[in-house]
Order: structure tokens, then C-alpha cells, then sequence
């Protein structure tokens, strides 16, 4: 049965010295196991990195960490919003397993949905147990640093963390931003000014040298990249200069994008000359018809300037774990929950004014399509990156599908454990692909019984197996088939010409989905037709 743990500070306490006694019990023949680092980051996109295809963000440490170990091509979060990736991580459970399928507490119902959004878990369940606590029974110190976001009644250090920091936030920073941590309790000795992102580093790398003689798994859950899109002033500076010497991509700032399950959507060429009419050009709202605008360029220097202070938090990180010695026994996991925010958070009443939209669209996820928020791959394909001392490769790239769910599975048997791995645990351990061995990983899904706060999209869910992405949209039972290798964008649906592939995907799809008991939308008996 499930412990739950106590929260002591700083691991002072009697676990700690249990953890202590464990952590000195091995002998000069016995392989000492690593540390952990898991650096997870809020809302970064898949190309909001240089060495993933940024040209207007600048990230050298996450790129020197390319570098040092292996760049996934195709890894996926389990959701493309934020509290079921972060569920399943801990987890390596897909959301639908634990009905917990939408961010906390999740978008309320309106009268223009034709389904009714599915009822979940408000906190991450108490019998679920999480990587934390695996890791705090096998002797290691854990703590977590930054954004939980799995409920409001239930605590980080009920699920294995000796220390949650700063205690006060449980999800988004909201309207306390970025700019001012002093005014955040749990980010005590603060000067007035100083950035939350910086603060939070801080705390991590002091946390990291008391336990350099410790095993310890940090956490390290940044709320950035996430709105509000708030950068450290010297560095939005510098990309405001950056952006005036810069060449302006080419291209339209703004595509329209409808959606597909939408019967009246209209073709690539008519959303082109619509948004030519003064009545889209003019304006930055969500449509009729199911119309939204999505962003096209990486030009907002607020977010730049975020995306290199989560940089240069990593490369303050690594730079700590070499300084103390204790480089080649730290694994380090570089990661994002969702993908960019390239279409704006709201309901269709919300409408914004040009000079507003760098504080409501971050960034860019071309040449994916779609964004956070959206099935599409610009919504849940992340950067990946995976150091491994010793005995993982460096400088490759792998290719290979995986997701969120196995890192769970990973990380225990990266350090010798894999009989930890509970035989409820859904993901698959990924280690040898990153020694640079072949692996079939087998399909991945998706499950979203939910109205998307971002983009006016249909509820639905989906599968990739091999090449192929198959897409099914719940209000109509619209099918989007794609062959991820030949069409990354997404943009050549061959659902007409492939039906025994359709069939194929969807009968695995329907089948997993009754495996696990996914919970699937009931009729809204409030229903009143269009939402204009």
C-alpha cells in the first residue's frame, strides 16, 4: 500500500538520515547510482529551441546539452495542456488512465458545446505512486522546484518530495508574474525586482550543493515559459535590438485555421483570402465558423527574453553539477508539458488589440502545425534531450517515437531498478535508445473528452503508430489521417485514400480506449447551436 510522505524542508529529519544510511551502504565494489535532474519546462515549443530550429531564440546551454547527449526528434507530452503531461511524468500513466484529462481545475461548460465536458480527478489520485516516491524508498533526497499544477487539496510532499518550493504557488503565477518574486512567499530574501525564474534557479542549485553527497532527484518545474509572458527587462532589451537588426521571416504573421471537425470548414485557399477581409485583418478574436488565428513568426521579445532566462537556468544548473564534481553520476532530463502558445487562451468573447498580442500569443511552432491546445503536432511534439554520463550517447540524434508516460519507466532503469516499475505503470523504459540502440516503442495515444481553451477545436482524441498519425474529432466523428515522415506539417489529410489504414488506427484507438476505461463526453442537454 500507497505511504504518504512527510515534507521536511531541506530533507532534514529522520528520513533523511534513513536516506543517508542507504546512500553510504554501498560498497567500493558496488556502482554507485546517479542523481537525477528532470529540468521541465511550461509551454516551450518544439522549435522554440536553436538546436530544434530557432532562429530568433537564443538557447546555448540547452543546445551544449544537445551536445553532451541525445536530441529526440519525436517525443510527445501525453496532453496538450499542461496538468495531464505533468500527471503522467510522475505517473507514466496516460492521462485517460487517471481521469485526469484537462489542466486543474479544467474549462467549465457552455451552452455552444454539443458534448459536455467529462467529469475528473481534481488532484493527482493519493494511491497513485509517483517517480518521487520511488526514488525516496530507494534512498534518495527529492525535491521539486517550480510549478505543480495537480490539484489545490493535495501537496507536493504528499506525493514523495521532501520539498516543495516556492510552497505558495501550486500552479501559474497568474497575476503575481514574473518580475517581482520578493512578493512571492517561499522565495524568502528576495530583493524587490528580482525574477521569479532566476529566484527559482537559485533555489534549485543551493538544493543541489547540500546534496552534492547525497543521491537527490530535483524536479526542477519552471512556470516559464507560461503566460504571463513577462521577460527579465535586460534581456527583453536585448531582443528588441535583436529584432530590429533582425530579417523579418517571410510569410504572413497570422494564418486562420479552422476546425476540422467542423463540417462547414473552409479550404486552405478560402481561409487564405478570408483573412485578407478587414473583418479578420483588423482584428484578433476567435471567429465564426470555428475560425482562429494562429501565430507564424518568432518575433515576441518578451518571450525570447523568457526563453533565455530558462537557458541560462539550465547552463547555471549544469555548471553547478560540474563545478561540484558530480557530473558524470547526474542524469539530466531536459523536457516541455505541452506546446507553444501559438494561438490565444480564451472563450470566443475574448478579443484582443494588436498592440495586446505579445502578451497573448508567445511564439511560432512552425513548421508544425497547430499549438498548444490542439492535437496537432505543434500542440504535443517536445523537445528532448537526455544526458547521460557514461553510458548514454552523445551528440546523436534519435528519431524514434516516445512520450511522456515512459520516463518513468526510464528513469528506474537508468539507475538499476526497473523492478520498481509497478506492473499498472503504462510507459516503456527508453534506454536503449538513448545508448543508441534500436527499440520499437509501439503505438501512443491520446485521449482529450474535453473543449480546448485554446482554438475553437472539437474534442477528440488520437493515435501514432509507425508513420502514421490518425486523428478522430468527437462532436462529428470526423477522421484526419497523416504520414507524419512525408507530411510533418500536417497539412495532407489522406484519411479518402487510405480507409483500411483509417480502420486500422481507429479499431486500435477504440480498443485502447475501452481498456482503460477512458471516460467519453455525454450529450450537453443545454445545447443552444452557434456560439455567435
Amino acid at each position: 500500500m500507497k505511504k504518504n510522505t512527510i515534507g521536511l524542508y531541506l530533507g532534514v529529519g529522520l528520513t533523511s538520515l534513513v536516506h543517508l544510511a542507504i546512500a553510504g551502504s554501498h560498497t567500493g565494489s558496488e556502482e554507485k547510482k546517479p542523481n537525477v535532474v528532470f529540468f521541465l519546462v511550461d509551454d516551450l515549443g518544439w522549435t522554440d529551441v536553436g538546436c530544434y530550429g530557432s532562429k530568433f531564440y537564443e538557447t546555448p546551454n540547452i543546445d551544449r546539452l544537445a551536445k553532451e547527449g541525445v536530441r529526440f526528434t519525436n517525443a510527445y507530452a501525453a496532453c496538450h495542456v499542461c496538468s495531464p503531461t505533468r500527471a503522467s511524468i510522475l505517473t507514466g500513466k496516460y492521462p485517460a488512465t487517471l481521469h485526469l484529462t484537462d489542466w486543474l481545475p479544467g474549462r467549465e461548460d457552455f451552452p455552444f458545446q454539443k458534448l459536455k465536458n467529462a467529469v475528473i480527478n481534481q488532484n493527482l489520485p493519493p494511491e497513485e505512486v509517483t517517480i518521487a516516491e520511488t526514488l525516496k524508498e530507494l534512498g534518495y533526497e527529492t525535491a521539486l522546484f517550480g510549478k505543480w499544477h495537480l490539484g489545490s487539496k493535495t501537496d507536493p510532499t504528499e506525493h514523495g518530495f521532501d520539498l516543495h518550493t516556492p510552497y505558495s504557488v501550486n500552479a501559474n503565477l497568474g497575476r503575481r508574474g514574473y518580475l517581482n518574486a520578493a512578493e512571492i512567499p517561499g522565495f524568502e530574501g528576495s530583493k524587490e525586482g528580482d525574477y521569479v525564474t532566476d529566484r527559482l534557479t537559485d533555489q534549485a542549485v543551493d538544493y543541489i550543493e547540500k546534496n552534492k553527497d547525497k543521491l537527490f532527484f530535483a524536479y526542477v518545474s519552471h512556470f516559464a515559459v507560461h503566460d504571463p509572458i513577462q521577460g527579465r527587462k535586460d534581456l527583453v532589451e536585448k531582443y528588441r535590438k535583436k529584432l530590429q537588426n533582425h530579417p523579418p521571416p517571410e510569410g504572413p504573421d497570422f494564418i486562420l485555421e479552422g476546425n476540422p471537425d467542423n463540417p462547414n470548414n473552409p479550404t486552405r485557399e478560402n481561409l487564405d483570402e478570408l483573412i485578407k477581409l478587414p473583418e479578420y485583418a483588423n482584428t484578433y478574436k476567435s471567429y465564426p465558423n470555428d475560425l482562429v488565428k494562429i501565430k507564424q513568426k518568432q518575433n515576441n521579445i518578451e518571450f525570447a527574453a523568457m526563453v533565455e532566462s530558462v537557458d541560462e537556468s539550465l547552463g547555471r544548473i549544469l555548471d553547478k553539477i560540474k563545478e561540484l564534481g558530480i557530473e558524470d553520476n547526474t542524469i539530466v532530463f531536459f523536457f516541455s508539458d505541452n506546446g507553444g502558445m501559438a494561438a490565444m487562451n480564451g472563450t470566443p468573447q475574448r478579443e484582443k488589440k494588436f498592440d495586446e498580442l505579445d502578451g497573448a500569443v508567445s511564439t511560432s511552432n512552425l513548421p508544425l502545425r497547430g499549438a498548444k491546445g490542439w492535437l496537432y503536432e505543434g500542440g504535443i511534439r517536445e523537445p528532448l534531450i537526455v544526458k547521460w554520463p557514461g553510458k548514454g550517447k552523445k551528440g546523436i540524434e534519435c528519431n524514434e517515437p516516445v512520450i511522456s508516460i515512459d520516463f518513468f519507466s526510464t528513469i528506474l532503469e537508468m539507475i538499476g531498478e526497473s523492478d520498481k516499475v509497478g506492473k499498472d505503470v503504462e510507459g516503456k523504459s527508453f534506454v536503449p535508445l538513448v545508448k543508441g540502440k534500436k527499440m520499437e516503442r509501439g503505438p501512443i495515444y491520446w485521449h482529450f473528452p474535453h473543449y480546448s481553451n485554446h482554438g475553437m477545436q472539437s474534442p477528440g482524441g488520437g493515435i501514432r503508430d509507425g508513420d502514421y498519425k490518425l486523428l478522430e474529432y468527437f462532436e462529428n466523428n470526423t477522421v484526419q489521417l497523416f504520414n507524419l515522415k512525408e507530411d510533418l506539417g500536417e497539412q495532407n489529410n489522406i484519411s479518402a485514400s487510405n480507409p483500411e489504414k483509417v480502420n486500422e488506427l481507429r479499431t486500435k484507438l477504440h480498443q485502447w480506449r475501452a481498456k482503460i476505461n477512458a471516460q467519453m463526453m455525454e450529450p450537453n442537454l443545454n445545447y443552444v447551436g452557434d456560439k455567435y
